[in-house]
C-alpha cells in the first residue's frame, strides 16, 4: 500500500452506529446478544418448511442426490407488514425472501442508529448521500422453484415414454407445477441478488450506491470493504452495509455436501478434537457506518470503530475451494499494518472458524504467522466462532462475526464458543497466546491499551478479509439488558381487584403477544406498582434454552397458576411458587443484608450480574487497579477456560488462598450490594459471617467501598503471611452435631476450637492439618456429618495471630464513620459500639475469636428483622438463618440462589419479586424498559428464511400456506 493511502484510513477511522440482524433464535439485536452472551445452541433439526430430510438424507455422504447432514440454522418467522414499505401483497410470492427479510433489517439497523420515524423525533440524514452495499451470492432461492416449472417437456416425454396415459400426463404435469411459484411480472427482479440492496434503496429513498457482492462466505465482508472505501473517499455519508444469505435449501445442502464439507454429526465444533465438518445456517446482519469524526459530531451511539480491513487473495492452490494460510496471514497482516496496530494487543479474534479439520488447521496456521508465539509479557487472545451456535450463515458469516464483535467490545463482554469439550491437540494452540474461550466472560480493560477485536471471513475462490474493530468507550455505561427475564407486578387494595388485575393481564397475553409486547405490558406494570398496596403478586417470565415454545406461552401458564394460587391459599397471607411470589397487608418486620465469608467462593461467581450492570462491573475494575499482583484479581474469578480436571483444580485451590479469596468475595459481595441500591433496597442492619464482616460496614455506610477494598485485600494477606509463617496453615472443618456435644467432640484432641457457632446443630472446627485430621476420623466413627471448608487457612484461631498486630494498623489508616445502621459483631452478637476505636478494636480481634452467627441472626430476630437478604456468593447463610430461626416466620432471601449453575439475572429477578412481594421498598422501574412501543401492523405476514420450497415436500400432502396469509388481526 502506498504510504498516502495507509496515512488515508488512518486518519478516517469508520464508527459502527447502527446494526440489525436475523439470525436462529435471534430476531433482532437483543435477541442475538442474548443468544451470544447466555451461549445458547441455535441448530436444530431440519425444518418441515424447508426439506423432508425423509426424502435426501442417507448417512452414506456418497449416495448420489442425496445429503448426510439433517441439522442447520433457521431463521424463526418474521412477521413482515408490506403495506409498511408500500408493497403490493400479491407480489409477495414472486419475490425473494432475502428481499423481504433485508428490507426489515436495513430498517432495524437504521432505527437503532436513531434515524427511524420522524414522528418519534429521530434524526435526519441525508438520503442522497446514504449508500446500501451488500454481500448477496448470485441469484437467489426464487429462481430455483422458478427454473423447475420450465421442466414440463422433460416431465412429460418421461411420462409418455412410461406409456401413461395423455390425459393423466397431463394432470400430473399440472400438479407438479402447481408445487412450485408461478412466473410473473415481478418474478425477473424478484429472484435477482442485486435487488437485496436495490429494494432497499428504492424502498427507503436512499440515493447513494446501491450494489452487492459476491465473495461467496466472505461476501458480506467484501461489502463492509467496499463501503469503508465509500466513506473513506467522502462519496458517501453514511452506509448501510453487511450480508443477507437466507438460502438454506436443499440445493444449498447438496452443494455442501457434496463438497464433503458439512458435519456428519450435525454439528459445527470449530477447533474442537470432535470437529467434524460445518452446519449451514440462514442470517442476515447489517451495519450502519460512519466516519467517526461525522459520528462524533452528530452524537451518534457508537459501538465500535473499524481501525482497518485487511484483505487478499490465496493466489494459485490445490484446489479453487482449498484455503491457504498464506494468503489468509497476508489479509491479516495488512490489517495490522494498515492500522498501525501490534497484533498482541487484540485479545478476541472471532475466525471464521467453521468446524472443518482443514479449515480450521489453515486458519491457525495463518494466525501463527501473524501473532507468533505465546507473548512474553503473559497477553493472552480469546479466538472463538459463533457458527458453533448458529452454523455457516455464508454470504452472511462476516455481519455475523463483526456484530458479535462489536457488541462485545461495546458490552465489555467475551462471549463463549460452544461444543468444545477438548481443543484439537493437532492445532498447536497451547504453544500461542490464543486460548478458546468457551465460557462468558467480563472483559476488563488493560491499562496498556483499549480493548480489540479482529474478526475473519474466508470464501471459496481465495477471497480473504480481516478486519479490526476497537472499543470507543473505555468505560461501561449502561446496563446490558438482553429481554432474558421480564417481571410483571402488580398490587392492589384488595384481592379482589387484584385477581381482576391478573386475569385482564392473562387475557391480553392468550392473544398470542409477540416478545417485544410482552415486555411493554411487564414494564407498564412495575411501572404501576406499588410496594404499599395492601395485595402484591409478582412474577418472573423467563426465556428457557431449552424451550422451543413462544414467550407468551409459558407467561399465559404463570399468569394462569397464579390466578389459582389465589383461591387454594386464600387463607395465607403471603406465598410463593416458582417464578410467581404473593404478599398480603400483614406487616413483614425490617430487612437486614448479611454477607458470606470465605467459603462461599467460587470460580465464575456472580458472572453475569458483573457482566451486565456497569456498577458492579467498575467494582471489579477497581479491584483490579488495587490489587498488587502479576495477575489481576479477576483473572482468579473469571479465569481462562481449561479442559481438564487438573487444570481446573488447580485454578480452584488458587481462588481458596486467603489472600486471593477475600478481596475476590468482597469485590462480588460489593457488586451485589451496588445492585441492590440501584433498585432502591436499603437496609435496616446488617451482619456478616467472619470476613463478611467487611462488606457487611460498607453496606451499612461504615466504611466506603475504597477502604472495604483496601482492607480486604489487607486482611488476606496478612493472614495469609501468618499461616505461613506458622509452619501450618491448618484447616477447618464442618461438623452436623448439637453445640453443645462439640466441647465433648474435641476435649482430648489439642489444637482444635470451635471456630463458628453457625447454627443450633452445626459448628466449624478450627486447628492444626493434623488435629483436624483426626477429629474427622472420629466424626466418621461416630456417623457424624462433616465437611471440610474451602480455605487455606485456620481462621478464628491462634493460628493466625500473627496477622492481627499488622490487620489493627491497616485499620488505623482508614476512616470508620458510624451510621443509624447497626451492624452486629461476629465476636459479641451485638450491634458495633459507635466509637470507631472501639469498632477498631472488636474488628481486629475477630480474628482470633470465634464467631457466634446464631446469636447475631437470634438478635436481629429480637430487633425485628423478618427478612433477611444473603449479598454475595452462594447462599450458605440462607440455609443458617433457615436453621436458626426455625419455625419462626421470617423469609431468607439469596441472590445468588444457584449458585451460578443457572442465570444470574433470574437468580435476581426471583431476589427482587420476593423482597417486593414483602411490602419493603423497592424501584422496579429500574428493570429493564423496552426502548420503544411494539409497533401495529396493518397486516402481519409470516416470513421464514426459505418459502420457495417444492411443496410436494410438505407433511404428504398437508400444505402449510405459510406465505401470503393475514393473521387474525392482520
Amino acid at each position: 500500500m502506498k504510504p498516502d493511502e495507509k496515512q488515508l484510513i488512518q486518519k478516517t477511522p469508520i464508527a459502527i452506529i447502527g446494526m440489525g440482524c436475523f439470525f436462529p433464535k435471534s430476531s433482532g439485536l437483543k435477541e442475538y446478544w442474548r443468544l451470544l452472551f447466555r451461549g445458547e445452541d441455535g441448530i436444530t433439526d431440519i425444518p418441515k418448511t424447508h426439506w423432508s430430510y425423509e426424502d435426501y438424507f442417507d448417512e452414506d455422504p456418497k449416495k448420489p442426490d442425496h445429503v448426510y447432514c439433517k441439522r442447520g440454522g433457521f431463521l424463526s418467522p418474521v412477521l413482515f407488514d408490506p403495506t409498511e414499505f408500500g408493497i403490493p401483497p400479491s407480489t409477495l410470492e414472486a419475490t425473494d425472501t432475502s428481499q423481504l427479510l433485508g428490507l426489515v433489517t436495513a430498517k432495524m439497523a437504521l432505527e437503532d442508529a436513531g434515524y427511524g420515524d420522524a414522528k418519534n423525533n429521530d434524526r435526519t440524514f441525508n438520503k442522497d448521500r446514504t449508500s446500501v452495499i451488500l454481500g448477496v451470492t448470485g441469484t437467489q432461492e426464487l429462481v430455483i422453484p422458478l427454473s423447475s416449472r420450465l421442466g414440463h417437456p422433460k416431465w412429460r416425454k418421461a411420462l409418455e415414454d412410461a406409456g401413461v396415459d395423455h390425459k393423466k400426463a397431463e394432470e400430473a404435469i399440472k400438479r407438479i407445477s402447481d408445487s412450485y411459484v408461478p412466473w410473473q411480472e415481478n418474478s425477473f427482479p424478484g429472484l435477482l441478488g442485486n435487488v437485496v440492496a436495490g429494494r432497499i434503496s428504492n424502498r427507503l429513498n436512499l440515493g447513494g450506491t446501491n450494489c452487492v457482492v459476491d465473495a461467496a462466505c466472505a461476501s458480506s465482508m467484501g461489502a463492509i470493504h467496499l463501503a469503508i472505501l465509500e466513506l473513506v473517499s467522502g462519496r458517501s455519508d453514511m452506509v448501510i452495509t453487511g450480508g443477507v444469505d437466507t438460502l438454506n435449501d436443499i440445493f444449498m445442502h447438496m452443494c455442501f455436501a457434496k463438497t464433503l464439507v458439512l458435519s456428519s454429526t450435525g454439528d459445527a465444533r470449530p477447533f474442537s478434537k470432535d470437529a467434524d465438518g460445518t452446519v449451514l445456517g440462514e442470517g442476515i446482519g447489517m451495519l450502519v457506518l460512519k466516519r467517526l469524526e461525522d459520528a462524533e459530531k452528530e452524537g451518534n451511539r457508537i459501538y465500535a470503530v473499524i481501525k482497518a480491513l485487511g484483505s487478499s487473495s490465496d493466489g494459485k492452490s490445490q484446489s479453487i475451494y482449498a484455503p491457504r494460510p498464506e494468503g489468509q496471514a497476508k489479509a491479516l497482516g495488512m490489517a495490522y499494518k494498515n492500522a498501525d496496530i501490534e497484533p498482541n494487543t487484540v485479545e478476541l479474534i472471532e475466525t471464521h472458524g467453521t468446524g472443518t479439520r482443514i479449515g480450521d488447521t489453515v486458519e491457525i496456521q495463518a494466525l501463527k504467522q501473524v501473532f507468533g508465539k505465546a507473548d512474553k509479557n503473559g497477553r493472552r487472545c480469546a479466538i472463538g466462532s459463533v457458527k458453533s451456535m448458529i452454523g455457516h450463515t455464508k454470504a452472511a458469516a462476516g455481519a455475523a462475526g463483526i456484530i458479535k464483535s462489536a457488541l462485545s467490545v461495546y458490552h465489555k463482554v467475551l462471549p463463549p464458543t460452544l461444543k468444545v469439550d477438548e481443543p484439537d491437540p493437532n492445532l498447536g494452540i497451547s504453544g500461542t497466546s490464543f486460548y478458546l474461550n468457551t465460557e462468558t466472560r467480563p472483559w476488563f480493560s488493560n491499562k496498556e491499551h483499549p480493548r480489540r477485536s479482529g474478526v475473519s471471513a474466508f470464501g471459496f475462490g481465495g477471497s480473504n478479509f480481516h478486519v479490526i474493530l476497537e472499543e470507543y468507550g473505555k468505560n461501561k455505561d449502561e446496563v446490558s439488558w438482553n429481554g432474558s427475564d421480564e417481571i410483571f407486578a402488580l398490587s392492589a387494595s384488595t384481592k379482589k381487584e387484584l385477581r381482576k388485575l391478573l386475569m385482564g393481564l392473562k387475557s391480553l397475553v392468550d392473544d398470542g403477544l409477540s416478545d417485544k409486547e410482552i415486555a411493554v405490558k411487564a414494564a407498564k406494570s412495575r411501572d404501576a406498582f406499588s410496594f404499599n398496596d395492601a395485595y402484591r403478586l409478582l412474577i418472573v417470565s423467563e426465556t428457557s434454552l431449552d424451550s422451543s415454545e413462544p414467550r407468551w406461552v409459558h407467561t399465559s401458564v404463570l399468569l394462569g397458576n397464579a390466578i389459582n394460587a389465589l383461591i387454594t391459599n386464600r387463607q395465607k397471607s403471603r406465598w410463593n411458587l416458582r417464578n410467581i411470589y404473593f404478599g398480603g397487608p400483614e406487616k413483614t418486620g425490617k430487612i437486614a443484608f448479611v454477607f458470606p465469608g470465605q467459603g462461599s467462593q467460587y470460580i465464575g461467581m456472580g458472572r453475569d450480574l458483573v457482566c451486565i450492570f456497569p456498577e458492579a462491573f467498575k467494582i471489579l475494575e477497581n479491584a483490579n487497579e488495587k490489587y498488587e499482583d502479576r495477575n489481576r484479581l479477576s483473572d482468579f474469578i473469571y479465569p481462562f477456560p481449561v479442559f481438564t480436571k487438573e487444570e481446573k483444580k488447580i485454578q480452584e485451590e488458587m481462588l481458596m488462598r486467603t489472600d486471593i479469596a477475600q478481596p475476590a468475595i468482597g469485590t462480588i459481595s460489593a457488586s451485589m450490594l451496588m445492585i441492590l441500591q440501584r433498585f432502591g433496597i436499603k437496609p435496616n442492619a446488617v451482619c456478616g459471617h467472619s470476613y463478611g464482616e467487611l462488606p457487611a460496614l460498607c453496606a451499612a455506610g461504615w466504611i466506603d467501598i475504597d477502604t472495604l477494598l483496601y482492607l480486604s485485600i489487607s486482611r488476606g494477606k496478612l493472614m495469609a503471611e501468618a499461616s505461613r509463617n506458622n509452619h501450618n496453615i491448618g484447616a477447618m472443618l464442618a461438623v452436623k452435631v448439637p453445640l453443645v456435644e462439640i466441647a465433648d467432640l474435641i476435649k482430648d484432641i489439642p489444637d482444635v476450637i470451635l471456630a463458628n457457632k453457625n447454627t443450633p446443630d452445626q459448628g466449624v472446627l478450627s486447628g492444626t492439618i493434623d488435629a483436624i485430621a483426626r477429629v474427622e476420623r472420629r466424626c466418621k466413627e461416630r456417623g457424624l456429618i462433616t465437611k471440610k471448608l474451602p480455605v487455606s487457612a485456620a481462621f478464628h484461631s491462634e493460628l493466625v495471630r500473627d496477622a492481627k498486630e499488622p490487620f489493627m494498623e491497616s485499620l488505623k489508616k482508614v476512616d470508620i464513620t458510624p451510621t443509624d445502621i447497626p451492624v452486629l459483631s461476629n465476636t459479641t452478637g451485638m450491634p458495633y459500639p459507635s466509637d470507631p476505636e472501639h469498632a477498631r478494636k472488636i474488628l481486629g480481634e475477630q480474628l482470633l475469636y470465634p464467631v457466634d452467627f446464631k446469636k447475631e441472626i437470634e438478635n436481629l430476630f429480637e430487633m425485628g428483622v423478618r427478612t433477611f437478604v444473603e449479598v454475595g456468593p452462594k447462599s450458605v447463610l440462607t440455609g443458617l438463618v433457615k436453621s436458626i430461626l426455625n419455625n419462626s416466620h421470617i423469609n431468607a432471601i439469596s441472590l445468588d440462589a444457584s449458585s451460578g449453575r443457572r442465570s444470574g439475572l433470574a437468580d435476581l429477578a426471583r431476589s427482587l419479586c420476593h423482597i417486593a412481594s414483602l411490602g419493603h421498598p423497592i424501584e422496579l422501574n429500574k428493570w429493564e424498559h423496552p426502548s420503544s412501543e411494539a409497533k401495529k401492523q396493518l397486516m402481519s405476514i409470516p416470513i421464514l428464511g426459505t418459502n420457495y420450497r417444492n411443496r410436494m415436500t410438505e407433511d404428504r400432502g398437508q400444505r402449510s400456506e405459510i406465505r401470503g396469509q393475514r393473521t387474525e388481526d392482520g
